[in-house]
């Protein structure tokens, strides 16, 4: 193993474990340099956070890996607008922002600068980086009469991009774009970060912020949204900021677009790596994901392809008779069959007894979305696994309760009846096992998430 490699996996067992080990060799040592990742880095974090932005993007470097940086000015900008006009606020017009040739240039100036600032501190410690200002984006203008020169992107040209890469250095981009006639425009850095997403289909977007995430106007920060399970878009919901909301709009039309392995997050500089490399992260996680359906009583569920599911994740074979023998009395299954939970009836309480979720789509935050809605379901509930389950720490998070007597733990939540409980967990005990004691299959994709 050389010796980037070495380093990484051993960050990976101090911030993570095994899975992740896997997931990195798996993913981040064949892809492309390029399609790794695009960072947008927030005007205020570049700011206040430099040093930590440096740091992280040096050990990415020092690891093989090229994210490429998609910046805004922060502080430089106002810095920059008080040199051109230093009586004068930015202008409006019908109350938009408007940007007069006199403030494009100020733009310009402000995002030269702060770019070089990234540069220079990427380069004081050792990591090469190239900054890039012009040349990729190529815009229209939105509204001439009230935006000035504000633009959208039409297209972007990965050629400085790559050039970079293949020298070694790290691409710091600005968000200025030209129009087929040379016009520079200013371009919103969310939009510039997510054009160039959809033309490089990276593993990751990353926006690096100061909060470590999206909050909603409460202080509740979201941690990980599948956007096609959502019932209501997060862009329309009134408990964001506007800002917030247009942000979101932006993220949601840009997964639509992107591959389904592609997730956007949104974290702080310092906990970068643990947000790229572990599946717990560290801020808020959206994906594309995919739609959970109910299926009451197991109708309508393809029966070999949830068995190859379950046997793919436990690596072990189920009962020939499990579906037959089982009073189910709901399947929980995400479209693309990645991801599971079957309730079923043990003397008439609800009784969980199958929860399998590739690792994959665990990074995916699926396992989250089934377990929502099965929670929203059943007011009361219990299950058991073995104590080795490398899903138990979890398991207790979500319980009410448990017990542990010889290989099992059994867990509970929504009782308070003492006679309730008793008979709960003595009926789990008892509940023979379904799945063949050896290792009779592979498993798909590493130690699943189980229960029995």
């Amino acid at each position: 193993m050389s010796e980037p490699r070495e380093i990484i996996v051993e960050l990976l067992r101090n911030i993570g474990g095994r899975k992740e080990v896997q997931e990195y060799l798996r993913h981040y040592t064949s892809v492309d340099a390029r399609k790794f990742a695009v960072l947008r880095v927030g005007d205020l974090v570049l700011d206040t956070q430099r040093a930590d932005i440096a740091a992280a993007l040096g050990f990415l470097h020092r690891v093989g890996l090229y994210p490429i940086v998609v910046h805004g000015a922060g502080a430089q900008l106002q810095a920059a607008l008080n040199r051109h006009s230093p009586a004068r606020p930015r202008p409006e017009r019908d109350g938009w922002l408007y940007t007069s040739p006199e403030t494009l240039e100020a733009i310009r100036v402000a995002y030269r600068d702060s770019g070089l600032s990234l540069v220079d501190a990427l380069q004081e410690q050792g990591t090469a980086a190239r900054p890039i200002t012009s040349g990729v984006f190529g815009a229209e203008l939105i509204d001439e009469a009230r935006h000035g020169l504000v633009g959208t992107v039409t297209q972007v040209d990965p050629t400085a991009l790559t050039a970079s890469i293949r020298a070694g250095q790290l691409p710091i981009v600005m968000s200025l774009g030209e129009t087929s006639r040379g016009q520079l425009v200013d371009l919103s850095t969310d939009e510039a970060a997510l054009a160039l997403a959809g033309m490089v289909e990276p593993h990751k977007v990353i926006f690096l912020n100061s909060e470590g995430g999206i909050y909603d106007d409460a202080g509740r920060r979201v941690d990980a949204v599948n956007v096609a399970d959502e019932a209501v878009p997060l862009s329309t919901q009134s408990r964001f900021s506007p800002r917030t909301r247009d942000r979101l709009r932006r993220i949601e039309s840009a997964l639509a677009a992107l591959p389904g392995t592609t997730s956007v997050s949104v974290t702080r500089p310092s906990q970068l790596a643990r947000e790229l490399f572990t599946h717990r992260g560290a801020g808020t996680l959206l994906r594309r994901g995919e739609r959970v359906r109910r299926y009451p009583e197991g109708e309508g569920v393809d029966r070999p392809r949830l068995r190859d599911l379950i046997e793919g994740c436990f690596g072990r074979s189920l009962t020939a008779d499990y579906f037959d023998e089982k009073d189910v009395a709901c399947v929980y299954l995400s479209e693309d069959y990645r991801g599971t939970a079957i309730v079923v009836r043990e003397a008439g309480d609800a009784y969980l007894d199958k929860f399998a979720v590739t690792d994959k789509a665990r990074g995916e935050g699926l396992g989250a979305t089934i377990w929502r809605l099965v929670r929203a379901d059943h007011p009361a509930l219990f299950w058991r696994a073995r104590r080795d389950n490398p899903v138990n720490r979890w398991y207790f998070d979500q319980a009410d309760g448990t017990y542990a007597q010889g290989d099992w733990v059994t867990f509970w939540y929504g009782m308070d009846d003492f006679d309730d409980i008793q008979r709960c967990v003595a009926r789990a005990l008892a509940i023979p096992p379904t799945l063949s004691p050896n290792d009779a299959r592979p498993r798909a994709g590493g130690r699943p998430e189980v229960t029995t």
